[in-house]
């Protein structure tokens, strides 16, 4: 997953970091408002981890009021990027007000990183409308392993290589462009060309060859896994 990190606590947002990518998700980070909110509306995210409290020096010339202001306005535009947000444990009401806002999900502060792990997993599930294995010929997708299975064997492969193929099969049949593979893949500074992203693609087929399962190129549209003619 791609995921965006909302915390200005810079302790808990460096070991929420490390978790997060030892995982194998990509992970931005932002520790206010402005930030959080920039990087929210130019980059696409699977998830949204969000701090309600940030401090009034990190919100005080965003417009946006808090971390609820930025996630009313996310949801004001009309984006459903699933969001768990973070509380203080005893506070009932920051509970309350962040899914009266549109969240999806919540930790109190303090919790367990493996809990943020699995309800990031299950809020990944929910959005995509799927169950937990999908199936393309004889390719198998297990999200909660995360891992492909090719003829009941596990398929191998780089990590970015699993990152494609893991988007377009999320689900089967999703036409994914170009420009939002690539996104997936690259640091906003850093953004993979076309050639790498082909390069990628070709690859995957070879692996897929003989599988029931191919990748098929939509002209002007991007790519999508389907069955086999």
């Amino acid at each position: 997953m791609r995921i965006l990190l909302v915390e200005d606590d810079a302790v808990l947002r460096g070991v929420m970091l490390r978790r997060l990518r030892e995982a194998g998700h990509r992970v931005d980070e932002a520790a206010s408002i402005e930030e959080a909110d920039h990087l929210w509306r130019v980059q696409a995210f699977d998830a949204v981890v969000l701090d309600l409290n940030l401090p009034l020096s990190a919100r005080s010339h965003s417009g946006l009021g808090s971390g609820l202001g930025l996630l009313r306005a996310a949801r004001a535009r009309g984006d459903r990027t699933p969001v768990l947000v973070l509380t203080a444990r005893n506070r009932t009401d920051e509970r309350i007000a962040g899914l009266n806002a549109g969240a999806d999900d919540y930790l109190g502060k303090p919790f367990d990183l493996g809990e943020m792990e699995a309800r990031l997993r299950a809020l990944e599930r929910r959005h995509a409308g799927s169950n937990d294995q999908v199936s393309v010929g004889q390719l198998m997708l297990d999200r909660v392993a995360r891992r492909f299975q090719l003829h009941g064997q596990l398929l191998e492969m780089p990590a970015r290589e699993f990152e494609v193929l893991w988007e377009l099969m999320t689900p089967p049949g999703r036409v994914c462009s170009k420009r939002e593979l690539s996104a997936k893949l690259s640091e906003l500074d850093d953004l993979l060309p076309d050639n790498a992203l082909e390069a990628f693609i070709s690859r995957l087929r070879k692996k897929l060859a003989g599988s029931g399962a191919q990748i098929r190129t939509l002209r002007g549209l991007g790519y999508l896994v389907e069955p086999e003619a």
